[in-house]
C-alpha cells in the first residue's frame, strides 16, 4: 500500500460538502507534446493518476480541451468508477485549433457543447466543478462575463454541473459573477515570482473561496531563481518543492494542482506539503517578486 503523505491539510469549498486535500493534481501533462494528442505511454499516464489517488489526492484538475479529449478519457480509463470523495474540476471557454492553437470558445453553444463533452468523456452525469475560463493566455482582461456565466448557471440548474468556478478573472468579474450564481473557486496565474493577485487572494480567503494557482511552477517556462536555489539547498529540498511549499504557506485557501507525467515527480511534488519554510526563507522568497517588480533579475 502506498504511504499516505501530508497533503497540506484540507479545504472545504464554500456552500459544499467537498473537502479537498490542498495538494491536488493537474492533468494537462497527461496529453501528448504541446498538450495535443495521446501521450507516448498511456499506461504510464494511467499509473500516475492511480498513484495520485493512492497517496490521498482527491482533487484532479482537467479540461476536455486538453488533447483535446485525451486527458478526460485517460482519467476515465484509470479511475472510473470514481471514489466518492474525488472532486474532478474541469474548465470550459476554449478549444483547440487544427494547428494546435488555443482559441476562445465562449458562445452559448460552445459552452453547452463543452460541458457535454466533459460529461461524456469523464463518464459522469454531473461535473463536480466547472470553471469558466476567460481572459488572455495567462492574464485576465476587462469586460463583462454575465452572458457566458449565465449559460453555466442554467446548466447548473439542470443538474449537469454541481458547482461553478472562474479562471483568469479579475475581482470585478468575480463580483459580477456572484450576482448570478455562487462561485466556489478562482483559478488564476500565480506563483512566487508572479504575484499580481496578492490582494485578490486575501479577499477570497475572507470569503472562504478557494484560490487555485495555475502554473504554480512557472508553466512552460519553469521558475529559475538563484534565491529559490539557495533556499532549496539550505532545506535539502528541490527548488520546485520550495515553490510549492511557499504557496501552501502563503494562504490557507490556496489549493495546488501541479502536473506531471512521472510518478517520481508526482511523489516529489506531494512531498512539498510536508516542507515547513522558516521565516527567513519566506522573506528571501518574497524578495524574488519585489526584485522583479523593481526590474531586477530573479536573483
Amino acid at each position: 500500500m502506498t504511504e499516505q503523505p501530508n497533503l497540506g491539510g484540507a479545504f472545504t469549498l464554500p456552500g459544499t460538502s467537498m473537502s479537498l486535500n490542498r495538494m491536488g493534481y493537474g492533468a494537462m501533462q497527461l496529453a501528448g507534446p504541446e498538450v495535443w494528442g495521446p501521450p507516448r505511454d498511456v499506461d504510464a499516464a494511467i499509473a500516475v493518476l492511480r498513484e495520485a489517488i493512492a497517496t490521498g489526492v482527491n482533487h484532479i484538475d482537467t479540461s476536455d480541451y486538453y488533447g483535446p479529449h485525451v486527458t478526460n478519457q485517460i482519467i476515465k480509463q484509470a479511475l472510473h468508477p470514481y471514489l466518492d470523495d474525488l472532486v474532478i474540476v474541469t474548465k470550459v471557454g476554449a478549444r483547440r485549433g487544427d494547428d494546435k492553437s488555443w482559441i476562445h470558445a465562449l458562445s452559448r453553444q460552445e459552452l453547452i457543447d463543452a460541458v457535454h463533452d466533459n460529461l461524456r468523456n469523464l463518464a459522469v452525469d454531473q461535473i463536480d466543478v466547472v470553471n469558466l475560463r476567460v481572459g488572455g493566455p495567462s492574464e485576465p482582461s476587462d469586460g463583462s462575463i454575465e452572458e457566458q456565466l449565465t449559460v453555466l448557471a442554467e446548466l447548473k440548474r439542470q443538474g449537469l454541473i454541481a458547482h461553478i468556478g472562474l479562471s483568469n478573472v479579475t475581482s470585478n468579474q468575480l463580483a459580477e459573477a456572484q450576482g448570478i450564481t455562487e462561485i466556489v473557486c478562482i483559478q488564476n496565474f500565480y506563483n512566487v515570482a508572479h504575484r499580481n493577485d496578492d490582494a485578490f487572494i486575501d479577499a477570497l480567503a475572507e470569503q472562504g473561496i478557494a484560490y487555485v494557482p495555475f502554473f504554480p511552477l512557472g508553466g512552460f517556462t519553469p521558475l529559475q531563481s538563484s534565491a529559490l536555489d539557495r533556499v532549496a539547498a539550505s532545506l535539502q529540498a528541490t527548488p520546485m518543492q520550495v515553490a510549492l511549499a511557499w504557496l501552501l504557506q502563503r494562504s490557507p485557501n490556496i489549493l495546488l494542482i501541479p502536473g506531471t507525467s512521472s510518478i517520481d515527480h508526482l511523489r516529489e511534488n506531494l512531498q512539498a506539503a510536508a516542507l515547513e519554510l522558516p521565516s527567513n526563507a519566506i522573506a528571501e522568497l518574497n524578495a524574488i517578486y519585489k526584485g522583479l517588480a523593481e526590474g531586477q533579475s530573479m536573483s
